[in-house]
């Protein structure tokens, strides 16, 4: 499913890019040879040229097709997710930070229902990313319907940069709407040190 998709995407690439080059070759009209020049067969009549297009008009049309090209490709986007990851079984976990004064963040380990979902390493450009508000999705999967338990382990460096290692836990039901569950690093000046929360949107 996903493979078709793709095959899509690169089809519908090549089609806008072929539109986008908008380019026709002029043909020469054929002059008759001596062998043939008293020959009953009829002469090709030249074909017109083609004007060309202005720059501004095609510069226009370029970015008409480049914005129609990215429309595709998140409709098909939207459309894979949905087929992946159907609203009655799909889970997806995001993770949201404070400016980090009280911690930094290595590496964050992530289970459902005690099972490893996904561990994640962290780069300083990301952390950053992270402190300046940024959030990210940490997971996206598919669980049965019923109780669940996410479980969040975090790993980084604490206060007077001491390693750090804390972990969060959410229990919820899963119905058939899908479950959208926000992990939550925040600073905490009275307690001098992080809080990690987690909430079910």
């Amino acid at each position: 499913m996903t493979t078709t998709l793709n095959k899509l995407i690169q089809l519908s690439a090549m089609m806008l890019f072929a539109l986008s080059m908008n380019i026709a070759m002029p043909v020469a009209a054929q002059e008759p040879s001596e062998d043939t020049a008293n020959d009953d067969a009829p002469v090709l009549a030249p074909v017109a040229q083609v004007t060309p297009i202005p720059d501004s008009e095609l510069a226009a049309e370029m970015e008409t097709l480049k914005q129609a090209l990215v429309n595709l490709n998140r409709d098909l986007f939207i459309l894979e997710e949905d087929l992946l990851f159907p609203s009655s079984t799909q889970v997806a976990v995001y993770l949201a930070m404070d400016v980090g004064e009280y911690f930094k963040l290595d590496s964050v380990e992530l289970k459902i229902d005690g099972e490893l979902a996904t561990n994640y390493l962290y780069t300083d450009r990301q952390v950053n990313a992270l402190y300046k508000g940024g959030v990210q999705r940490l997971y996206v999967g598919n669980v049965n319907q019923g109780t669940r338990e996410v479980t969040a382990i975090f790993i980084g460096t604490g206060p007077e940069n001491r390693p750090y290692k804390r972990a969060v836990t959410l229990e919820f039901d899963k119905d058939d709407e899908a479950a959208t569950v926000e992990l939550k690093i925040v600073d905490s000046t009275s307690k001098q040190q992080p809080v990690f929360e987690a909430s079910l949107l």
